[in-house]
């Protein structure tokens, strides 16, 4: 079973989620965009890479792929895309895949991306989800190429699965997040208190990731899309009525674009 789930930071704000076996001294990561800080991770650790994650196309979370296949000729699982140059375990909605013992379903989530894919398993207590740039820690990615109402879905999906989930994603956004939260819903007690406990962290230098499904549905806005506070303050802010969960959605991710 999985010994331990590291952090490497990249580039600015990335983290590559490093998963280690000790009784085999193999690692697999989710999303390399850069190879060299994974591969001091390595060595500082003597361990050798055998599977990569890949959640979406974008280069933050690709670029190292090339130098690390080179390197240690990993399998490689991500989505059905031809485009990502080195995956050779294509990956569906339905498929599943075993990892260090445990067993990884794989979840659709377009949105951000067209190919964006999660992979979850309940292998570990609590389970644990990888979920890339779809659900962020208080937030959500941007509509790069999906609409509104097929983010709104895939976020669903992954509110659906258990309240206890660490929730993995691939970026340090949850201060900046928590800020616009707040602001969408500046009577919530639960975002008060998780922005001081956040704030705390970063002080340290320390990550705010992973998070849990539980505490998601208690403070990021889209995730609450449902809710008359939230709708209220969507239609306050865009000045016109809103008639659907997908149109509130729509107007809290405008509102954000530009917060």
């Amino acid at each position: 079973m999985l010994e331990s789930i590291h952090p490497i930071p990249a580039f600015t704000d990335n983290y590559i989620w490093t998963l280690t076996d000790a009784s085999s001294r193999k690692a697999a990561v989710v999303d390399p965009g850069d190879a060299t800080p994974v591969l001091d991770f390595l060595a500082a650790n003597d361990l050798q890479l055998s599977a990569v994650l890949i959640t979406h196309h974008h280069p933050d979370h690709t670029g190292g792929l090339d130098t690390l296949i080179r390197e240690f000729a990993p399998v490689v699982y991500g989505p059905n895309n031809p485009a990502i140059e080195g995956i050779n375990r294509p990956l569906a909605e339905g498929d599943t895949l075993q990892l260090f013992g445990a067993d990884y379903s794989i979840l659709e989530v377009p949105g951000h991306t067209l190919d964006h894919i999660a992979y979850y398993t309940e292998s570990e207590e609590p389970p644990v989800l990888f979920c890339g740039d779809t659900l962020f820690a208080a937030g959500c990615g941007r509509l790069f190429e999906g609409t509104p109402a097929m983010m709104l879905e895939s976020l669903g999906k992954l509110a659906a699965l258990p309240p206890d989930t660490r929730v993995y994603c691939t970026h340090e956004y949850t201060l900046a997040n928590l800020r616009f939260a707040h602001a969408v819903e500046p009577d919530n007690p639960e975002l008060a208190t998780r922005l001081g406990q956040e704030q705390a962290k970063r002080a340290n230098d320390t990550p705010t990731l992973p998070s849990t499904l539980a505490l998601e549905l208690q403070t990021n806005p889209f995730l609450r899309c449902r809710h008359a506070q939230l709708k209220a303050a969507a239609e306050s802010h865009t000045g016109a009525g809103l008639r659907s969960e997908v149109d509130v959605f729509a107007a809290i991710r405008q509102w954000k674009d530009s917060f």
